[in-house]
């Protein structure tokens, strides 16, 4: 079984301060936004950076740290990326037979390795072809071979589907989901879909620091961050709890179902609500801001569980101004600020967009109903 790695590392200048782990066996995704850190952390694992404190290890071993560092060809570490980087005077054959070569096997033992891992990718038959011969996804199975081929101890996946056009991509995932299984993988992705197919386990890295790491399950379904809420499809309301509800800083009560009986709920600790998209009515603000009724002119997408919901279940009602729109086809998503700055996110039909004339600045009252919105104390 592959070893585990480990970071408990610090670079100054990138402000990257960083722990975390992936158990032997074990896929672990990083995700955070562009310049969070989540590349550092990969060139940590390979080899390519050096911490200016903390250390790196590989099943145990110190590879790296301000006293000692193995350089990258010496670990059994490879790396995947958007571009599959093979050598352009080279068949596929040779590409992959090109690392078990390096690490001083016989070329027909090489080559033998290499037609077996080409044969598992689907490749086989594009052996003798040059990577101007090849397209796209094919490239991308020809790298995911040549990787495999030196029995890496940890895989580094770095958006390894994002050059990759929509059609090709998910038969790229099942193939990455069925060879990586059982290996010690980490992976840098923005898309949640890899999340689900490619890990087990998650850590959210904002301003160079690991702030979440659960299972994606764990993560996706209790985010902590803005960030891991958007990713999970979700928008994120932070307060304070105050009874039943949670209470915004400005003073927006947010009413909803406790997830997991909510353990720690109490009055006054931190708490978090997420809500989703299509379970948000927008509604037009009302022409007096002392009434609490909307405008019945209304626009939702409604979800199964919102049909089926009782119609006399509790409403959340709170005051908002459009800041974007983004149509796609029949349906755009407004994203509206409420009075303390939070945003939430709903999905209506695009029609309902116009005919509430939404634009950015345009107020509006956001209609969810309590049993579409889950409360949780902030761990």
């Amino acid at each position: 079984m592959a070893p585990a790695a480990e970071l408990d590392c610090r670079v100054t200048a990138r402000d990257v301060d960083l722990r975390l782990g992936v158990p032997a066996g074990r896929r672990l995704a990083i995700v955070g936004p562009n310049g969070a850190g989540k590349s550092t952390a990969l060139a940590l694992l390979a080899g390519h950076l050096r911490p200016d404190s903390g250390e790196v290890r590989l099943d145990g071993r110190v590879v790296s740290s301000p006293r000692t560092h193995m350089p990258a060809y010496r670990r059994r570490v490879v790396a995947l990326e958007q571009r599959p980087g093979l050598l352009p005077h080279l068949t596929a054959l040779d590409n992959v037979a090109y690392g078990p070569r390096a690490r001083g096997e016989r070329r027909r033992d090489a080559l033998a390795r290499a037609r077996t891992e080409l044969e598992a990718v689907g490749c086989a038959d594009l052996a003798g072809r040059r990577p101007h011969e090849l397209s796209g996804g094919q490239a991308q199975r020809v790298a995911l071979a040549r990787a495999l081929a030196v029995d890496p101890d940890l895989v580094l996946l770095d958006e390894p589907l994002a050059a990759l056009d929509m059609e090709v991509a998910p038969a790229i995932r099942r193939l990455l989901a069925d060879r990586l299984t059982g290996r010690t993988v980490v992976l840098v992705t923005h898309d949640p879909l890899d999340l689900w197919a490619l890990a087990d386990d998650v850590v959210v890295v904002l301003s160079g620091r690991a702030t979440q790491a659960g299972t994606v399950e764990e993560v996706l379904s209790r985010p902590a961050s803005d960030f891991a809420a958007r990713l999970a499809g979700v928008s994120l309301l932070e307060g304070i709890v105050d009874d039943d509800e949670v209470r915004t800083p400005a003073g927006d009560a947010v009413a909803g179902i406790r997830a997991d009986a909510a353990a720690g709920w109490r009055s006054g600790v931190r708490a978090v609500a997420t809500v989703d998209p299509r379970a948000v009515a927008v509604h037009a603000a009302p022409a007096d801001p002392a009434s609490s009724s909307p405008d019945p002119r209304s626009a939702h997408a409604p979800s199964p569980e919102s049909a089926r919901a009782p119609a006399a279940s509790p409403r959340n009602a709170w005051p908002a101004r459009v800041v974007a729109l983004a149509p796609a086809g029949a349906l755009t998503r407004v994203t509206a600020e409420l009075r303390d700055g939070q945003r939430v996110d709903a999905e209506i039909t695009t029609r309902s967009a116009a005919e509430l004339a939404l634009a950015p600045g345009v107020p509006v009252t956001l209609v969810v109903k309590a049993t579409q919105v889950v409360l949780y104390p902030r761990g």
